[in-house]
């Protein structure tokens, strides 16, 4: 039953990526308080990873430089996928253009734009109920 239930919220998480969706963040602020914002993930591996495009030199990346731990968070009516991890800041050109998406050109000018990065989470534990069953674990 746990794999039918990690299969279950991977393909959840896929499916709530990219323009549109939204899924909600929490990191570490500088002054070391928990904080959460609601952000479009760009693009999933199941429960594994999950990428965020953002400013470089922004409010997120300043976060994760000084303290890498983050949530994530994807929720409805019939389920609730809490992902606990770490987070890393991602310049390379080929990784900022394979996860850039349309919504994207309302901020940045496109994939080459300096300003853009990529903020890569990997989860390590997860807390997940999917169908009205719960499961916690590690990856």
């Amino acid at each position: 039953m746990n794999q039918e239930i990690l299969n279950k919220a991977g393909e959840i998480v896929e499916k709530n990526t990219g323009m549109g969706t939204y899924c909600v963040l929490a990191l570490i602020d500088l002054d070391g308080y928990p904080t959460a914002s609601t952000i479009t993930a760009s693009k999933a591996d199941g429960i594994n990873w999950i990428t965020f495009c953002t400013g470089l030199g922004g409010t997120k990346t300043n976060r994760v430089n000084k303290n890498n731990r983050a949530s994530v968070c994807f929720n409805a009516d019939d389920y609730n996928i809490t992902l606990i991890g770490t987070m890393e800041v991602i310049t390379d050109p080929d990784v900022k253009k394979e996860m850039w998406y349309e919504g994207l050109a309302n901020h940045f000018s496109g994939p080459e734009d300096p300003g853009y990065c990529v903020l890569r989470f990997t989860t390590e534990r997860y807390n997940l109920l999917v169908d009205w069953k719960e499961v916690r674990g590690m990856l």
